[in-house]
């Protein structure tokens, strides 16, 4: 895991929010913002990739509500609330405009971000990220944990000691999971007129394997004008981020 730069804590919204800063800005170059998956951190959701994506801009990098170091509050944890966290917070900072690259949960509260606040978006990479709750796979809708598109055993457990670790509260694990999963598979605020007056560049990415279906990911790409779609093979919802072969020469291409 890269080492940030630099870790605070911004009150916005209500929250204390926990965020990272790695890698130096360029003159005149844009932050990239990396928004992770639900229960997870951003070492969690991007340790793989981090160090190549702050090798040359600086990447912020918060956790969302009740995630990692951010303390849970008793507001519900919906996705426009989520997305409302992260432009307080880019507010914070002086950031008028930033690329992102969400990830699940995280590539949710980016969508939200592009479709009610385009100008705040310069480029968008969504990966794992579906504009219906119909675009995931039925056992996903409704869990079957023997099902190798969802978590593993040895996944929860990663996620509950990453918690346990770092949260303010490390017994609030499984009620915070009950929330997370509840604001997951809430109906998300989005139509189809909503992708197709997207103006920020995007890349969607998903696996082969992962939550959300193929299908629905050739939908999202051609509603989006100009949008890009990359399927990693042999990938599921949770090695996603974790290609970096695959990955790395795709998110940088893009970014540049």
């Amino acid at each position: 895991m890269t080492v940030p730069s630099s870790s605070a804590h911004a009150k916005v919204n209500g929250l204390e929010m926990y965020y990272e800063t790695h890698g130096d800005a360029p003159e005149g170059s844009r932050p990239l913002v990396l928004l992770h998956g639900g229960a997870q951190t951003v070492g969690l959701a991007f340790s793989a990739v981090l160090p190549a994506l702050a090798a040359d801009r600086r990447v912020v990098a918060p956790e969302l509500q009740g995630h990692g170091h951010t303390a849970d509050t008793d507001r519900d944890l919906t996705v426009p609330d989520l997305a409302s966290d992260v432009v307080a917070l880019l507010d914070e900072l002086g950031v008028q405009q930033a690329d992102f690259l969400g990830f699940s949960l995280g590539g949710l509260t980016a969508l939200e971000i592009a479709v009610r606040h385009p100008e705040r978006v310069g480029r968008l990479a969504l990966a794992a990220t579906m504009y219906t709750q119909d675009g995931v796979h039925e056992e996903v809708r409704v869990p079957d944990y023997s099902s190798p598109r969802l978590p593993s055993q040895a996944d929860f457990q990663e996620m509950a000691d990453t918690y346990a670790a770092v949260a303010p509260d490390p017994e609030h694990f499984q009620d915070f999971l009950a929330k997370v999963s509840a604001g997951a598979h809430a109906p998300l605020p989005w139509t189809a007129d909503d992708l197709r007056g997207l103006r920020a560049p995007t890349l969607l990415l998903v696996g082969d394997g992962d939550f959300v279906r193929v299908e629905h990911a050739v939908e999202m790409q051609r509603l989006i004008p100009d949008a890009q779609l990359a399927v990693l093979p042999a990938t599921t919802h949770m090695s996603l981020m974790r290609r970096t072969s695959l990955l790395l020469p795709l998110l940088g291409e893009f970014f540049a």
